[in-house]
């Protein structure tokens, strides 16, 4: 459950073309390769989980000077609609201009005092509000903390003013090839499903939320079954609890319930989106839907993911210099999904390259002693992703909801030295299919039926 595979792509992308590049056999003729037994994971016994009036918190005790908390507010897309797509990661923007105990700059102004950092995160699944300060300043911090999200003052012209500055940055979507392209391809791998949406919203939908809005959403929606509290410090327990019993404790208990999103059908044949733009060069991303975050399958298709993205750098960018810019993308959402990504000047020879690659993996079983180097990078990339405090508390987070156990994360190392060759081949056939493509450029240099053919 690592946050990205970006940092691993570099990392591994040589291990992955010329170690497993080269050893290779067929499906139908490979003999069952027996894996290595997984390597035993220490439990982790400084993290428990707990209820404080209603507040689930789930608190990892370390011996740093930092504290982090980050509060998940669950639900994200899935309340929304078109109209109020970004809604919620407006409305906590706002409330950086003023609460009833910390009206207008003195709000702005405690904070500078105590050299701390409260910041809001859209995610599809959830919007993260997070805190981040030293151990001696947590109660001076907790209290605007808390203010921000329980008592925030909304004012008219507060919110005219965030409005404004959103829809100029939403706006600026359009001049960057790359932004609009994640933007667009969303939209089109997840119509009708609530992906679709824009954690951040769009320019209209943010154009034509009202303060009176805001002031409705946060006095429903600021309820505690819509809380998960994560924090990683060092405070006594006993003292956190009191933090979140006279603050998050005091909310309205609510009836929200979170569940993972249903399972997006997989429609047969591939979709082509293309927008016409005069660029020096051809931006392109698909994406295939695949299981739960909780699935068995979700460890062999990271594994898969990172093989793939090394056969791509060797073919595409190494080999045959079609590109300063390749990928193979698997995201972790509740439900994950992977893509393909290329900026090209030659996108019909690149696509035929990149299909060539993503079907040798469907029909080729590597033997699974050929993977452990690439296991043990991942391994050691898991490892550095999750250092810092931020992290461990993400980190966290995302085993208790995707996997429904904070503690899943301890056998994740041991699921991905479970992975076999025959694993991979079989997830790469299951799930890397019916991609749904978005290309932005020159359409004449393009055979649409080539983005069709993944």
């Amino acid at each position: 459950m690592i946050r990205t595979t970006r940092r691993l792509i570099a990392a591994v992308a040589a291990t992955a073309s010329t170690v497993l590049a080269l050893h290779t056999t067929t499906a139908r003729g490979a003999e069952a390769q027996t894996p290595a037994r997984p390597a035993s994971v220490a439990s982790d016994t400084g993290t428990t989980k707990f209820d404080v009036a209603g507040v689930t918190v789930i608190y990892r005790h370390t011996r740093t000077s930092l504290f982090v908390a980050n509060l998940y507010l669950l639900g994200g897309v899935r309340l929304a609609t078109p109209q109020t797509a970004g809604l919620e990661s407006m409305l906590l923007e706002v409330t950086e201009r003023g609460t009833k105990k910390y009206p207008g700059e003195s709000l702005r102004r405690a904070m500078a005092r105590t050299g701390s950092e409260i910041g809001v995160g859209a995610q599809e699944d959830f919007t993260i509000f997070g805190l981040r300060t030293t151990t001696d300043r947590v109660d001076s911090t907790w209290s605007i903390y808390a203010d921000r999200l329980m008592q925030p003052t909304l004012a008219d012209a507060d919110v005219e003013f965030v409005r404004e500055n959103r829809i100029a940055a939403l706006k600026q979507r359009e001049d960057s090839p790359d932004a609009l392209l994640e933007y667009l391809a969303d939209s089109v791998a997840y119509v009708n499903y609530p992906y679709a949406l824009s954690a951040v919203g769009t320019d209209r939908s943010v154009a034509s939320i009202t303060a009176a809005q805001l002031r409705e959403f946060q006095r429903t929606q600021m309820v505690k079954s819509r809380m998960l509290l994560v924090v990683v410090g060092n405070i006594p327990r006993a003292k956190l609890e009191s933090l979140v019993r006279g603050t998050l404790g005091t909310l309205p208990t609510g009836d929200y319930k979170w569940e993972p999103p249903a399972v997006l059908d997989q429609r047969p044949g591939s979709n082509v989106h293309i927008v016409s733009r005069r660029l020096p060069t051809n931006y392109i991303l698909g994406w295939w839907s695949g299981p739960p975050a909780g699935h068995r399958d979700v460890p062999a298709l990271r594994v898969a993911t990172a093989i793939l993205q090394g056969r791509l750098f060797a073919e595409v960018r190494s080999r045959r210099n079609l590109t300063y810019a390749v990928e193979a993308r698997f995201r972790d959402r509740a439900l994950t999904s992977g893509g393909l990504y290329v900026t090209t000047t030659r996108p019909d020879v690149t696509l035929d390259v990149m299909r060539d690659q993503v079907r040798s993996l469907q029909q080729e079983t590597i033997p699974t002693e050929y993977l452990a180097p690439l296991v043990q990078q991942f391994i050691t990339e898991y490892f550095l992703d999750n250092e810092t405090t931020g992290a461990q508390a993400d980190f966290l987070a995302r085993a208790e909801l995707y996997r429904g156990d904070y503690r899943a994360g301890e056998r994740f190392i041991n699921d991905l030295q479970a992975v076999t060759g025959e694993d991979v081949r079989r997830v790469a056939a299951t799930w890397m299919r019916n991609i749904r493509f978005t290309y932005i450029g020159n359409p004449s240099q393009v055979d649409r039926f080539k983005l069709m053919g993944f």
